[in-house]
C-alpha cells in the first residue's frame, strides 16, 4: 500500500531508494588518475577498494510510478558477491517500503543500462528457482541500441552484462524501448544519451520544482568525478566519455541543473560551477532538501 502523501498531489514528487552500497577498486574507477589524488575524495580500504552507493529514484507523477535503475540484486551466488562486498542497512526492499510503495506498485522500471549494478534487482528466483520479474505490473525500459549491444557483448563488457538480469525481461514480454528520437518517457520526463561508458546509456533529466534534476548515472559516479581527466576505467570509451562529461558539464553549470548521483557513497545531489579551472562542483545537498 502506498502512504496517503504519494498521491495526494497531482505534481511531480521525486524519492531517494537507497539499495545498498559496494565496493570497486579505485584505480578501475579512476582510470590514469593517481591514487594519492583521487583517494582525497574517495579513500580505499587495505585491498585498495573504495565504497560506492547503488543510489535510485523514484518518480511519481499522476498515478505513474517509475523506478530509475533499481541495484544489484540478490540473484548471483556467494563466490559473485564475494567480489564486491555487500555492505550497509539499506536495500531495494527497505527503502521501498519506508515510502510506503511495494513491487506491485511500480509502474515503470527504466533503466539507465544494463551493468549488473543498474538493473540486477529487476529480476528475481521465484520459489521454484525461476527467474519471476520483481515489478510484475511494470514496464521495463531500455533503448533497442543498448539492448542490442548488452545481448551480443563484448569481451570488455561481458563481465557485467548478466544474461540472468537481462533476458528475463524480454521472456516475460514486459521490455519496451524508449524513443530516442523524441527522447523522452512523458512530460517532464526527457532523457539524455551518452556513449563513453556503454553504448546508449541514457540519463533521464526531468522537470521537479522549478529545477531540472539529470540522473547521472554512471556518466558521473560521484562528486569526485567531475574534473575532465577522472574517467573510470570501465568506460570503454574514455575519449568520447571526457568530451560528452564536458558538454554536459558546462550546460549543467550554466543551467544550474540538480545532478542526482547514483553511486556517491556520500552526497545524493550536487550542482557545478564553471571556474578558471573548468567545471568544478558548487553544492552538494540531498533530494529532499530541494
Amino acid at each position: 500500500m502506498f502512504c496517503g502523501f504519494l498521491f495526494e498531489k497531482q505534481a511531480m514528487n521525486l524519492f531517494t531508494v537507497n539499495t545498498g552500497f559496494f565496493k570497486l577498486d579505485g584505480g578501475a574507477m579512476f582510470g590514469v588518475v593517481p591514487k594519492v589524488i583521487w583517494s582525497r575524495t574517495n579513500p580505499a580500504d587495505d585491498n585498495n577498494l573504495c565504497t560506492w552507493a547503488m543510489r535510485c529514484l523514484l518518480v511519481e507523477d499522476n498515478g505513474r510510478i517509475v523506478l530509475i535503475d533499481n541495484g544489484i540484486g540478490d540473484k548471483q551466488d556467494a563466490k559473485f558477491f564475494s567480489h564486491y562486498f555487500l555492505h550497509g542497512e539499506h536495500s531495494l526492499t527497505k527503502s521501498l517500503r519506508s515510502l510506503g510503495v511495494g513491487f506491485h506498485d511500480i509502474t515503470d522500471a527504466f533503466l539507465t543500462h544494463l551493468h549488473f549494478d543498474h538493473c540486477g534487482g529487476g529480476i528475481k528466483y521465484g520459489s521454484h528457482g525461476q527467474y519471476e520479474l520483481t515489478f510484475p505490473r511494470a514496464t521495463y525500459w531500455s533503448n533497442s541500441d543498448h539492448w542490442n549491444w548488452a545481448t551480443v557483448p563484448n569481451p570488455r563488457e561481458k563481465a557485467s552484462f548478466l544474461e540472468e538480469n537481462i533476458l528475463p525481461i524480454q521472456d516475460h514480454g514486459v521490455l519496451e524501448f524508449v524513443d530516442l528520437n523524441s527522447r523522452r518517457l512523458f512530460e517532464g520526463f526527457e532523457i539524455i544519451t551518452v556513449d563513453g561508458h556503454t553504448d546508449k546509456q541514457m540519463l533521464p533529466k526531468i522537470e521537479y520544482k522549478g529545477r531540472t534534476v539529470v540522473f547521472v548515472a554512471d556518466l558521473l559516479p560521484s562528486v569526485g568525478h567531475i574534473p575532465l581527466a577522472y574517467v573510470m576505467g570501465y568506460d570503454t570509451r574514455p575519449l568520447i566519455t571526457m568530451e560528452e562529461k564536458r558538454l554536459f558539464l558546462e550546460e549543467a553549470a550554466r543551467k544550474e541543473w540538480v545532478l542526482f548521483l547514483e553511486h556517491d557513497p556520500i552526497h545524493e545531489c550536487c550542482t557545478v560551477k564553471m571556474t578558471e579551472k573548468g567545471v568544478r562542483l558548487d553544492q552538494t545537498f540531498a533530494l529532499h532538501e530541494l
